[in-house]
Formats: structure tokens, sequence, C-alpha cells
């Protein structure tokens, strides 16, 4: 039995111990959402005991045939050693917790399979030899089964067939499904420490430390008691809005930050301020590149999900959104968020269907009966007023005082013509010994400054932070920038730095990173997005530069379409123009400015996408998913990549470190490479193309730039 195994290298986890696991994971899943435990139980034992079989065994030690095999379809071989009237409940939790039982990205589902499928020769094998060996740890794990002969396993068969062929005609959710496909992912990522982290599972944070009140922050002077369940607050970048969000939570917390921010840094910002309160906090954090898996027809969005019943998670919108699509793992995010504190921070949206997919969002999770908070230092009265309307009169609404905002005048803005123009500021400003931020729109026009930036100041300590590092190395920028060593102590290095430096950057800055410059230099943004940037500038104030502003240097926008994007040049030109030269931009102004750069929002109508319609009804086959919508929608195709060195230690090495050696990039910049077959199933790039200090350069990604060792290897 030691040498049966349910997941090859590097964890070689033996099958008996992987159910095992499983099966803890599940029965206190079940405990919490309120389902029959001992169902749980048998569910996680029977959803992988297929694994027995010799096909899949010898696949684990690198078999390779053309054949299809599913170990959910020859786990289900052994229902009938399960009591007849928990039969149903372990069909949804086995037969679709890696596929949609039809219409599968890889056509692989149970009901894709063509009708003469030969299970005989694939699923059924030597029946009469290594079922005994599935029987004989079924029994180990408690379940009371004598042999099953290969006519009850074609029974059964014919049963999950049959049961599959009437529940896609139904519409629906699956909470049984959600439920094993949570257990397992939670077992599998934790293994031997998964019982340990089950104690921690669902505890509601103790958010006292947000308690704190300051008379620089107007924010925590807010009262945050009120009968009403949701929030809105609108409040300049630095008054407070994240401790006004969490001091609104009395519940688990999901914690959003746009698709572009540092989730990252506010994972470990929020992990250190709650550390006191919550020694054993289980807080997690979900990264936003999608695992794309090359198939003939199509590519399929596998959203990470975090580990379920976790006390607070850091993610994106984004990612919340599988649920409105209905994409892989979307009934086990459901079971798992339903009911709990969900914060958006900062849904300044640059696009309409970005903006009609928060809204539907918002509509999803007022439905599952969750508190939703809000906050934005940037938002069109037109996407204000329409979550008013979605959420109704169980809105507290904060604003600052027209008073409070004047407290918040940081800036004077200075209009440039380019780039080079900025030359000779960026001159005066390090022989000042001040600290520069320069930001881009794009990652290539990034990389070019910071070259020649290096080649005119090679004594002075310049960064490059983007969103195109390796997740390891990007950790490590944002701590360099940050200026401050494991433990939150400043090390006098880029923004705790008292001489000169410089900081080049993309609009990750935007966002959840904690810095205060002297001076920046920006490629325009859209308002709303300019706003943003333009608060990691003169960020930390006292009651002595209350009223003194630091100058903010504005590049005209490019006359081209293509050359703007990933904006509408038409908001670029609006942005640019609205912005007064060599005048002091006036907070209280800023909602009028956002409001003329956009006059009207032209709501896309998410409707159809949807899998959850406006009068409540679910329109999705039971026990299926959606292939990738949001690729086609937000023209997201955020994949990962691996250098071609690191290949042999990301395929034998933990899930923590997988991620660190993660490149995020688009999918048609590697879309010719080959793929992993480990962990997210990253595409396999040239050492060439990766640099420690510029990240990723796309024009590197070539099969000539391989090592030819690697490829004999």
């Amino acid at each position: 039995m030691g040498k049966l195994f349910a997941k090859s290298a590097p964890d070689w986890t033996p099958l008996k111990v992987h159910l095992k696991q499983v099966a803890m994971a599940s029965v206190v899943f079940a405990k919490y959402l309120g389902l029959d435990e001992k169902i749980a139980y048998h569910g996680a034992l029977l959803h992988d005991i297929g694994k027995a079989h010799p096909f899949f065994q010898k696949r684990l030690n690198g078999a390779r045939s053309a054949k299809v095999f599913r170990h959910e379809i020859t786990s289900l071989l052994f229902l009938s050693a399960f009591p007849k009237n928990e039969w149903n409940s372990l069909i949804e939790m086995v037969v679709g917790h890696h596929k949609s039982i039809r219409n599968d990205v890889g056509e692989k589902g149970l009901l894709d399979l063509d009708e003469g499928y030969d299970y005989e020769d694939t699923h059924f094998g030597k029946w009469n030899e290594w079922s005994l060996d599935a029987i004989k740890l079924l029994n180990e794990l408690g379940v009371e089964c004598k042999q099953i002969t290969k006519s009850d396993a074609k029974e059964n068969l014919e049963y999950v067939l049959d049961f599959c062929r009437k529940s896609v005609r139904q519409k629906g959710c699956s909470e049984w499904r959600g439920l094993l496909m949570g257990a397992d992912h939670f077992a599998s990522a934790l293994i031997d420490n998964t019982e340990k982290h089950l104690k921690g599972t669902f505890k509601t944070p103790d958010l006292s430390f947000f308690n704190r009140q300051h008379e620089l922050f107007p924010l925590s002077y807010k009262e945050t008691s009120s009968p009403k369940s949701h929030t809105i607050v609108v409040a300049c970048t630095g008054a407070g809005k994240t401790d006004f969000l969490f001091r609104r939570c009395k519940r688990r917390v999901f914690y959003t930050l746009p698709f572009q921010a540092s989730i990252n840094a506010m994972f470990k910002r929020v992990a250190k301020d709650l550390e006191d309160k919550n020694p054993d906090l289980d807080i997690r954090v979900l990264h936003s590149t999608s695992a794309v898996v090359k198939r003939k027809k199509g590519n399929e969005e596998s959203v990470l999900q975090s580990l379920f019943g976790s006390s607070i998670k850091i993610l994106t919108p984004h990612q919340l959104a599988s649920i409105a699509f209905g994409m892989k793992g979307f009934e086990s995010l459901i079971l798992d968020i339903k009911g709990c504190d969900v914060i958006l921070d900062e849904i300044h949206t640059y696009t309409n269907v970005s903006q009609a997919i928060v809204l539907k969002l918002v509509a999803i999770l007022k439905q599952m009966g969750c508190r939703i908070h809000i906050g934005t230092a940037t938002m069109s009265s037109e996407l204000y007023k329409r979550i008013i309307e979605i959420l109704g009169n169980e809105v507290l609404e904060v604003k600052l005082t027209p008073a409070e905002m004047e407290q918040f005048n940081r800036h004077t803005v200075h209009k440039i013509d380019s780039f080079e123009d900025s030359y000779s500021i960026i001159k005066k400003l390090v022989d000042k010994d001040e600290k520069v931020l320069i930001v881009f729109n794009r990652v290539s026009r990034s990389q070019e400054a910071y070259t020649e930036l290096q080649e005119l100041y090679p004594d002075i300590p310049i960064l490059l932070l983007h969103s195109r590092f390796k997740r390891g190395d990007r950790n490590d920028k944002e701590m360099s920038l940050l200026g401050l060593d494991d433990v939150g102590n400043p090390i006098n290095e880029f923004n705790t730095s008292n001489k000169a430096c410089i900081v080049v950057s993309t609009q990750i800055v935007e966002v959840s990173l904690d810095i205060s410059f002297d001076v920046m230099i920006t490629e325009t943004a859209p308002i709303d997005s300019l706003a943003q940037r333009f608060g990691r500038v003169n960020r930390k104030r006292t009651k002595e530069t209350i009223g003194i502003t630091k100058k903010v240097y504005v590049i005209a926008p490019p006359k081209d379409k293509t050359d703007a994007l990933p904006y509408d040049l038409k908001v670029l030109e609006r942005s640019f123009e609205i912005l007064k030269d060599n005048e002091i931009l006036a907070e209280n102004k800023l909602q009028e400015m956002i409001d003329m750069v956009y006059p009207t929002i032209d709501f896309m109508n998410i409707e159809e996408h949807s899998v959850f319609k406006s009068d409540g009804r679910i329109t999705i086959e039971k026990l299926t998913h959606r292939k990738s919508i949001l690729f086609d929608l937000l023209d997201i195709d955020s994949v990962s990549c691996i250098c071609e060195n690191e290949q042999e230690e990301y395929e034998n090495t933990d899930y923590e470190t997988r991620l660190k050696l993660e490149i995020p990039v688009r999918y048609w910049n590697v879309k010719d490479m080959n793929q992993s077959e480990k962990g997210n199933r990253p595409f396999i790039i040239p050492d060439l193309a990766y640099d420690l200090d510029l990240g990723l350069d796309i024009k590197k990604i070539k099969a000539s730039n391989f090592d030819f060792n690697n490829q004999l290897l």
C-alpha cells in the first residue's frame, strides 16, 4: 500500500495520506457550512481512490500514453462501496473536481468523451487485480467494503453517466463540488501541515489594531458604528481609508486591490499590523497571474484559489469575478466568501467593461449576504451613483469635509512635452539630494529609461520596478523600495533614504505601496490614475508640512492611439488638458475633474456573460464551469513563465518556491514556447530573456536564445 501515490515529485504524497488529509479538511469545512460530515468524509475518500489504477501510478513515474485516462472516472467505479442514499452527493464531489463534466476545455469531461470510448481498456484495466488494492485502502480508512465485481463497477459507471446527463439539464451550483475542490486544494497545498492549519480556519480576525487615531488622518476620527451593512468612503490618499474600512468589518475579510496593484506589499503590511493581536492569523494572498494550458481548441483560465477558510484574503476584483462568470473553482469561492466582509479598495477603473464587472460583483456579493465596503480617492459620480442604487439604503456614506480635504493639497503640477525634457530637472533634483519617482505606462519604456539613467548617474542608487520580474525578485525589490528590512525597520534605502535616489516604475506603484518621494515625473495617465500616482509623493504628512506642496511633472500624451495603450488616447488628452500648469492640484476639485474627463460612462451590459442574473437565476449547467471569459472581456492574457535553468528546480520544489520563480507575461509573447507540466504550467523561456535588474525582455523570447546544453538535457 505504501507504493501507491497521489502526487509525484517533489512531494510523492502517498495515496492513503492524501485521502486522509482531504477527508480531514472536508469534515471541517462541512461542519462550518452545515453539510453532512459523513458524506463529506466519504466523498473525500472516494475522490482520488481511482489513482490506485496502475495506469495512473505509471504516469506518476513518467510513463506517457496517448490514451485518455481520468482518475475521477476510475474513482467512481467504487461508488457502491458507500450507502446508496449518499451516491448523488458523492458523484457531485468527485466527477467534476478537476474538469467540467461537459464542454471541458480539453474535451476530457465525463460527458465530452465519445460514446464509443474504451473504458474497458483504460479505466477498468486488470480490474480483479488492482481494485483489490483500492478496496483494501478504503477498508483501512474506515469504509467497510467487500470486493466490487467488474459487473458492479460497470453498473456504478452507468449510474454516474445517467446522473450527470440529468445534472446538466439542471441549472445551478453544487455545494458538494465546491466543498471537495476547496478541501482538495487545501490538503494538496499544505500536505503534512493540513491538520495543524485546519485548527485556524474560519476564525474572525481581531481588527482592533485599526482603532488607532491620529490627527493627521481625519478618517481615524470618523464613527464606524452603524446599523447599515455596507460602506462607501471617498477620501484623499493618505487619509486613513484602509484603517476605516477594516474597522467596519465584523467577520472574515476578503480585501481586494486593483489588478495592477502590489498585493504582496499590502499582504505584508496587513500581516505585520495584525500580528500582535493575531499571532496565528491565517492570512493569504492570491496572485493575479492565471494558469493557462495550451490546448488545440482554446485556453482555460484557472483562477488561483487561496486556502479555504482563511481569516483574511488579499486578491483582485477580477479573481472574485470568477464567481460571476462561473469559471473553474467558482463554487468553492462562493462557499468561502458568502457572509464575509469584502473590502473593494481603490476601485477606480479605466474601461466600461471593468466598471460593469465591479457593479455585477457588488450585486452578487450582496445576494450572498456579504457586507461590502468600498474605498476610493477617485471615482466618477456616475459609478458612485450606480453602486448606491445596488446597495440601497444600507450604505454608510463617508466623505471628508472641504476643510479636511484642503489639508491634503500636496502637489504642484508642471507640464512638460517629453521625458527628454526632464533630464535637466532630474540633474537638479539629484544635486539637491531629492528622491525622484519616475512612472511610465509601459514596461518596455521603463526599462529603456532605467538603462539611460544608469549611464547618466552611475553613482546614484537607481531601482527599476514593474510587473515582469520573478515574483521572488519583485518581492525583494519592493522591500528595497520601501526601505525596510524583514521586520519593518528602516534601512535608509530609497523610501527611507535621506540621499538622492531614483526609482523608475510602471503603474504598479499607484496603489498599496506606502512610499513618500520628493518629486514625481510621470507619463500622462487617466486623471483618476494620476491622482493615485501623485499620492506616492509628499505622502508622509506632519503638522509642519501641511500646506507645503511638492512638484509632479506630467509628460504630454502621445499623438498615436497605439502609443497611448494600455489607455484610451482621448481620456489621456482630456486628463492632461484639465490639469493646470504651475498650479496646486486642489483635492476638493478632483471629483469635478474626474467627472469632466468621464462625462458619461457607457457601462457594458455584462448580464449576457454572467451566470448570475439580476433576477436571481443561476444559468450555468450543474457540475460544469465556463471557459475563460475574462481573457476576452478584459484583454487579460497574463500567464506564467520560468527561465530554462530553473525548470528542474520548479518541477521538484514546493508551492511557495514555485511562485517565487514565476514571471507574469502576456500569453501571446510565449505561446510558441514549451510548457512545464507542473504547478501553474509555466512556459519555459531562455535565460537570456531575463535580467535581475531589468526583468523580462520579451524581445529575447525566441528559440534561438535557448542554451543548447539545456536543450540536449
